[in-house]
Order: structure tokens, then C-alpha cells, then sequence
């Protein structure tokens, strides 16, 4: 089992340069594999309340929670850090132009050594999205797209690719990332669509918000993700299985748990801004749960 940690959202320290590269050195000097960042490119006040992942509806933070840009606080992280994977969970992908992202993510890869992975997913919430002029029912087909055309560019050159939302041809982008054909993509959701794009099309799957004991049962997203990643002609075996959960609540227990589902990471989520607390509770994980 591998090990993720984010950072507390909810406590506004993601926009504070000291207390990040705190957190993020300190993870990477006890052996966390990689650090978690979330994107929200705005919120729009009075949103639908339709977040899959709370009782109400509501994302659970105040509209006004600091949401750094996702890439741009990572690529600050990496120059604080020398092992730690650099992860987004996630970029929404609908909300951005392939050639462009290809761009930002194959930068931030080859300046980090190698360390990005890109969790993408297609975002729920509605205003967002209408602000940057994406159709919400088209946003399924332009991620799609999107992961289609961003593996063209990375292992094309020049690159080409037609589609309904994006098309190019004779396209060169440069840098390139360092592993050959582009940084692993995961798909985050909980939906029956994002396990099956994961089978198809995912290198890992990030069943956000679903419950252990709910992973792999006959109707479960691991289990979708797998039937479909054989439909696909795929191994599902090779496709990683990611999980959130709060870090208080994470033993052995529940490690075995998540094994026995097929789980092969879990992030562990945190509260609360005392960097020393932080800091000891992540020594005291590290020394029940040695890192591989």
C-alpha cells in the first residue's frame, strides 16, 4: 500500500507559501509517496447544491475558500521537495483547453523529474462551468476528448487530432514529459460513467466519496472499472485504485480493508492548521504504517 496526504482544504493555509513547503518537505522526509492538490477555478455564489460527496449538496467549504491554482502550487511544491509525487485530484478537466494543459502538465513534469500524475475529472458544478462557457451535459465527451488529445500530444510529434471539441494537426509541443507518452492519467468520480472511463481510458481510478465497503461489491465502481477495462481489451489489474480517507481513521484494519478491495493508495485527508500537530501525527502514521 502506497501513501497520499492533501492538506486541509477547509483552513485556507493551501494559499500560504511557508506553511505548504512546511507540509510538503516534511511528508516527503518522512516517505509519503506523493501529496494530493484539489482545483476549483472558481466558485460561483448560489451554486446548485448538487456535490455528490456531502448530505446537503454543498462542498462542505465556505465560498471563499483559497483554491490556489492547482499546477502552479505544484510546481511550487516540487522545488521544495525532491521525491514527493505531485498529484492533482482533480483538474476538472471540461474547464480546459488540451493543447494548453498538455503545455502546463509537461512542464511541471519535466521541472519535477517525472513526479506528476494528472487526476482529472469532469467537475459538478454547474456555474463554473457556464462561466467559462462549457456546456455542463457536454462535459463526459469533451473529458474524452480531452485525455485523447492530451496522449496525442505527449506521444505524437508533431501531434495530431479530430474530434467534436478539439482538433489539431502538425502539432508540436515542447518540452516533453519525461516518461514517453505523458504522465499517468487517473479519473476521479463515484459515478457508473467515471468507473467506466477509468476502465477504458484511466491508468489509475479515484473512487472519490464511496464507501470501503462499497468498492467492489457486484455493482461497485471497482468493479465497473474492471468489467470495462476487459471489455476495452484492457489488464485491470494495471489500473492503480486510489481512495480518500481522513487520516485519524486510517489502521490496520482498514489498510487490510482497502487491500483485500484492491486498493493500492489511499490519501489521507486533514484538518485543523497546526503544522507541528500535523507534523507528529504524520510521524506517528509513519512509524505504525511504514512507508513502502
Amino acid at each position: 500500500m502506497r501513501f497520499g496526504i492533501a492538506p486541509p482544504y477547509d483552513t485556507g493555509v493551501v494559499a500560504d507559501p511557508a506553511w505548504m513547503a512546511a507540509f510538503a518537505r516534511h511528508a516527503d522526509d518522512v516517505g509519503f509517496e506523493s501529496i494530493y492538490l484539489a482545483e476549483h477555478l472558481a466558485v460561483v455564489a448560489g451554486y446548485t447544491r448538487d456535490h455528490h460527496y456531502t448530505g446537503d449538496g454543498h462542498m462542505g467549504l465556505p465560498d471563499d475558500t483559497p483554491f490556489p491554482d492547482v499546477l502552479e502550487t505544484l510546481a511550487y511544491l516540487a522545488g521544495q521537495t525532491g521525491d514527493l509525487r505531485l498529484h492533482t485530484s482533480v483538474i476538472v478537466l471540461p474547464l480546459h483547453h488540451p493543447v494548453h494543459l498538455a503545455k502546463r502538465v509537461a512542464t511541471l513534469d519535466r521541472l519535477s523529474g517525472g513526479r506528476v500524475t494528472l487526476g482529472v475529472g469532469v467537475g459538478w458544478m454547474r456555474e463554473e462551468m457556464a462561466a467559462l462557457n462549457v456546456d455542463p451535459a457536454s462535459r463526459g465527451r469533451r473529458a474524452d476528448e480531452a485525455i485523447m488529445a492530451l496522449r496525442a500530444i505527449w506521444a505524437e510529434d508533431p501531434a495530431s487530432f479530430e474530434g467534436r471539441f478539439f482538433r489539431f494537426s502538425g502539432l508540436r509541443s515542447h518540452p516533453r514529459p519525461v516518461r514517453p507518452g505523458g504522465p499517468a492519467i487517473h479519473i476521479g468520480g463515484h459515478s457508473e460513467a467515471a468507473a467506466r472511463r477509468a476502465g477504458r481510458m484511466g491508468d489509475g481510478f479515484h473512487p472519490l466519496g464511496v464507501p470501503l465497503d462499497r468498492l467492489d461489491g457486484a455493482d461497485g465502481p471497482v468493479t465497473l472499472m474492471r468489467a470495462e477495462a476487459e471489455r476495452a481489451g484492457r489488464d485491470p489489474g494495471a489500473i492503480e485504485v486510489t481512495v480518500t480517507l481522513p487520516m485519524p481513521h486510517v489502521d490496520g484494519k482498514v489498510i487490510d480493508q482497502a487491500e483485500a478491495a484492491g486498493v493500492t493508495r489511499i490519501v489521507l485527508s486533514n484538518r485543523g492548521t497546526d503544522l507541528d500537530s500535523l507534523r507528529r501525527a504524520m510521524d506517528d502514521f509513519a512509524a505504525i504504517h511504514p512507508m513502502p
